[in-house]
């Protein structure tokens, strides 16, 4: 099993459990969620890094947004928590549910079947609309700092943006160069540039 799950920080853990457990899940819109037969666990902890591209060609930067939880009941997640990073420590943000969810699963699902040991993080490029599995090289590594390191994998989930293939793993270092010119030059298309298909 290649995958090494990072351990999410504690109070993380605790804000969601507790939302679990309060009247967060009734008022919150996600009807999958409401509307889940059985316990709720939260599960598949994985840290959230956003990725920024500094204008002037300098190398893209990450930085720690979220630890979030996919949401199971009975056989299957039906949505998902994100924590955030307070003054107090870390705490519930909200619930959500939609495609990324079940890409999500499926993205570990394929990863943990790949050869090499990997943490799982996942990478919100918000400039393309954009998150992927980041399969970190280094399982041993702080799961709450770094970059992708070149051999790093990038797995886009589901929806991807036009050019880029969902589930499809691509080396960060033939990924992140298609990304930055993406942000860099707009949403058009990249003539000459090499698109993951």
């Amino acid at each position: 099993m290649p995958l090494h799950v990072p351990p999410a920080p504690a109070p993380a853990l605790r804000s969601v459990l507790a939302a679990l457990g309060s009247p967060a899940v009734r008022e919150a819109r996600t009807p999958a969620l409401r509307s889940a037969p059985g316990p709720l666990s939260p599960e598949h902890p994985l840290p959230v890094h956003v990725l920024g591209v500094a204008p002037g060609g300098l190398a893209p930067a990450t930085r720690l947004a979220a630890w979030r939880f996919q949401i199971r009941s009975s056989e299957r997640a039906v949505a998902a928590a994100d924590t955030m990073l307070t003054a107090d420590g870390w705490a519930f943000s909200h619930f959500f549910e939609g495609p990324y969810i079940a890409s999500t699963e499926l993205a570990l699902r394929q990863a943990d079947g790949m050869t090499g040991p990997y943490q799982p993080r996942l990478l919100s490029i918000p400039d393309l609309y954009m998150l992927a599995l980041w399969l970190h090289g280094d399982p041993a590594a702080d799961a709450s700092c770094g970059a992708p390191d070149p051999d790093d994998m990038l797995v886009p989930l589901s929806p991807a943006p036009p050019g880029f293939a969902a589930h499809r793993p691509h080396r960060a270092a033939d990924l992140l160069p298609v990304i930055t010119t993406r942000i860099t030059r707009g949403p058009g298309p990249l003539l000459g540039s090499p698109a993951p298909a």
